[in-house]
This record gives C-alpha cells, structure tokens and sequence, in this order.
C-alpha cells in the first residue's frame, strides 16, 4: 500500500482541527495546561522492521476518533537491523535508514499533521538525518511542505570516540573483534532528545538507537513534564513503552495457540493503543473492529517479555520494578495497568558493537514418500564427512526439518522423537559459517551435488550467501553521551 488512506474526523470538533489545512498546524503547541489534565494515548504503529505496512491505519483513525491528546511511535530496530543498515550505508548514500520509509508513512503523514499526531520512530538507524530529509520529501509529496522533522543523534559511538578505544572497555561476553570488523557501536540512548525535540515543535521526530521504551516515555515526558528524577512515572512510562513496543504481540499475535488460547482475525490484527494518565496508571486497548484481542493474559505475556529481572528491569531513563504490577480487565479488549515503581537509573549506558563475522551459507534440499526420513538422514550423513574429507575451514550445522530443528540433537537423536512414526517428508537444511566466502561457497556446492550424488528423490535445492553479524555489548559512562536534536522545516 503506497497510496493516501482517507481518515475521517467524526467529532469534528475535536480540538477544531477538522478542517484546517496541514500547513497551518503545528505540534509544538500540544501541550497546556489542560491537556497535561487528561490522559494521553499513544499508539504503535510497528514492532519490527518488517512489520505490515497497512498495521497503522485503523491506529490512526483511532487516534483521531478520540479527540485526545494522542502520539504515535513506530519502533523498528532491532540490533541486527542497526548492522546491516550500517553495511548498507558503506555503499549507499542512502542505505542508513529504514529503506520502506515512504511506504510507510505516506498513506498517514498527512492525517498524523492535520490531527497534531506528532511521529516517533527509531527507523533512523545508522543515519537519522537521511532519513528526516527523506520524510521532508514525503511530506512535500503528500501536501504538507511545512512539515517538522526532527532527528536525534548521539547514539553512534563510531563517531565519537576510536574504534580501539571502544574495544577497549569490558565486553559481555567477551569476543575477540579486529578494529576493522567492527562495523556498528550504538549506546541505547533514553528518552531526552525525544522530549526535547517534541518541545521544540517536532511534528516527526527520527531516531537511531534508543531505548525501545523511550519512544513513549520521550512522549509522556514531553505531554506531562515530568521530571528526571521522578521514578515511579518515568517508570510507568517506561511500562507503557514496553508493553507497546512489539507491535501486535500484546493484541494476540504472539499470543495465538489454536485450541489453547484462539485469537480472532488475525489477519486484521489491531495494533495497540496505550491510554496514559498524567499519573502513570495505563490502559491497554486496540482500534474498535479490528481483530485480535487485549486481555489480561496478553498483556502479562507481553510484560515478561525480554525481562530478566522483574524487579531491576535496567533502562536509560529508570530502573523499572515490575514486582507490584497489578493487571486487570475493566471492559472488553481494554486491560488496566498499575503498580509501576521505579529506582534510580543505571550510572552507565549500554551499547551493542557489532562486528564482521564472515559468511553464512544456507542449503536445503527435500525428501518426500516412503522412508523419507531415512533418506534426510543419509543425506546429512554424507555431507558431514564431505566437509571433513575437502578439509573446510568453517562452522557448520544440521537440520532436518519436520524431524528436529529447533530441539535439535545430533546423529541418531534426530530419530528419537519420531522413530515410532516417521515423517513423510522432510527437508535437510546446512548452515555453514566461515570468514572466507569461497568457503562457504565451496560447501554449499557440496549439498548441490546431493542431486546425483545423494540418496534418492531429492530436490527443491535452495541456496544463500548472507554477511554474517556478531554482537556483544559493552556499557559506557552515560556522561560521555548526550542527544543532538536538529531540526529539519521548509525555508522560506
């Protein structure tokens, strides 16, 4: 979907914005000392890089719908995205950011500006400013030249200090990395330069590597003015963040287990909406008519998620203790949340390095009918003593597919789960890795040649070469690290 979506204001009184055109608006005025009275929504409008393209719409019409103070955040960086943009921007001058910008938000920037809806999303990546000029473009295109676009920098360790000065302070875990792989350093910065850039009129604010949470934590700090050092709302932002963060796993998409816990229209799933009072108590809820559900069950799976310590939950902004958290329905597909506490933040910042770790090849190749699974088995066989007979240089790894993969064992475990009742077809999948790619080529060709080499009835050979990234984490004095906020509007 590429085109304009309509959006239809149905109180057409709220806030008087009905009919002004997007060139009178600005978001810089979207808070007083009225609205700082009420509760504020804010909306996800992605999980992930690859998140549906058409999932904010029915967000925004809600949003909208509401008549309230609303923003929303797009949250689409995970570390190995931050790499590979990294990579891409080596070769293209504009490869640093999120590369479905304008696919994106095409169809809802239009109606975000009109409704002073201000954007947040990290789909800067490795080149926040790229990407805000971009959105300019965008917004020249759609109608609306008067636009303000914010990018948040700061995160890019690269740019501020040597690559061998990076490596040289501890990492979790330890690897060893050459300056010369080094291919990203980011800090996870926390939610300031969004507020700041909010607070100077943004109505689109870009970031790099930021706090997943501080999306909507730079929000609520902006709307409500809270202050630095006031831990249990910075900590129910932070909350709030998080259970946004993800996109469609708090309305029921990860939650989905046919027959255990049935989620309807999934493949209209309603992205969710965080309602945010000025005191930190949230609610939970999704677009009316759209599908999925939010239910006390969704919500507590998405609030364990990625937590090591629920009480010492560690961000840029706060500590978060989620051991008093209270979880309640109230109404259909809306879920109230409380109970946040927050302690002091961490003295340092964390920061992911990725680095050049070689070559992964990928091959696979089916086997269906009678004594498939025999046939998977022989096929791996071969191939494990053709890569030790061409003396290879590389990591490697077996699957059979429909047998063991994900709870993989080696050799004659692979029968075990399923020697009762064989599988009718399976697919034998290699993973090699090595720092040379003719390695990986080299080995690749070897599960080609099970055409006529292997066992019988093979086929539906599929290869790849990708770059393969390695990560590891280091944590740096927070007081080395600031944001930068530019802004980016028409000139006259």
């Amino acid at each position: 979907m590429t085109g304009r979506v309509d959006f239809v204001t149905r109180n057409k009184n709220a806030r008087g914005l009905a009919n002004r055109p997007c060139d009178e608006q600005r978001s810089g005025d979207n808070v007083n000392d009225a609205a700082q009275s009420e509760s504020v929504l804010i909306g996800c409008g992605a999980g992930f890089a690859g998140d549906r393209p058409d999932a904010p719409g029915p967000v925004v019409q809600a949003l909208i719908d509401s008549g309230r103070p609303s923003y929303l955040i797009f949250e689409m960086l995970a570390e190995r995205t931050l790499a590979l943009a990294q990579l891409r921007r080596r070769t293209q001058a504009d490869g640093g950011y999120f590369q479905g910008l304008r696919q994106l938000l095409t169809p809802i920037l239009a109606a975000c500006h009109a409704h002073r809806i201000p954007i947040i999303g990290n789909f800067g990546a490795a080149d926040p400013l790229g990407a805000a000029r971009f959105i300019r473009g965008i917004a020249a295109d759609v109608g609306c030249p008067s636009i303000r676009v914010a990018a948040v920098t700061g995160d890019d360790m690269l740019s501020q200090m040597d690559a061998r000065q990076i490596l040289g302070m501890p990492r979790h875990p330890h690897m060893e990395i050459t300056p010369n792989a080094l291919v990203s350093a980011n800090v996870y910065m926390g939610a300031d330069g969004i507020a700041n850039a909010l607070g100077l009129g943004a109505d689109v604010v870009v970031t790099g590597r930021v706090a997943d949470p501080a999306l909507a934590l730079g929000a609520l700090k902006h709307h409500f003015r809270w202050p630095d050092d006031d831990w249990d709302r910075l900590a129910a932002g932070v909350l709030a963040g998080h259970l946004l963060e993800c996109g469609a796993q708090v309305t029921g998409g990860y939650f989905a287990d046919p027959g255990l816990k049935n989620v309807e229209n999934l493949a209209r799933v309603g992205y969710p909406i965080a309602e945010v009072t000025p005191s930190g108590e949230l609610v939970m809820t999704k677009p009316d008519g759209t599908g999925g559900c939010v239910t006390e069950q969704t919500v507590k799976e998405q609030l364990l998620y990625e937590i090591h310590d629920p009480s010492a939950y560690l961000t840029p902004d706060v500590t978060l203790d989620l051991s008093g958290v209270r979880v309640q329905n109230i109404a259909p597909d809306r879920v109230r949340v409380t109970g946040a506490r927050g302690l002091p933040r961490p003295e340092t910042l964390k920061a992911t390095l990725c680095f050049d770790g070689g070559h992964m090849g990928e091959g696979e190749i089916s086997y269906a009918g009678h004594n498939a699974q025999a046939r998977g088995m022989l096929a791996i066989d071969i191939l494990r003593q053709r890569l030790a007979i061409c003396d290879l240089p590389l990591k490697s790894h077996f699957d059979l597919i429909g047998v063991a993969s994900v709870f993989n064992g080696e050799g004659e475990h692979m029968l075990r789960a399923h020697e009762t009742q064989p599988a009718a077809e399976v697919r034998v999948r290699m993973a090699v890795s090595a720092s040379d790619r003719e390695v990986v080529n080299r080995a690749l060709n070897e599960l080609d040649a099970l055409y006529t080499c292997g066992p019988a009835g093979g086929g539906g050979v599929r290869t790849s070469i990708v770059p393969l990234m390695q990560s590891t984490s280091v944590f740096a004095l927070r007081d080395r690290f600031h944001p930068r906020v530019t802004m980016m509007e028409a000139t006259a």
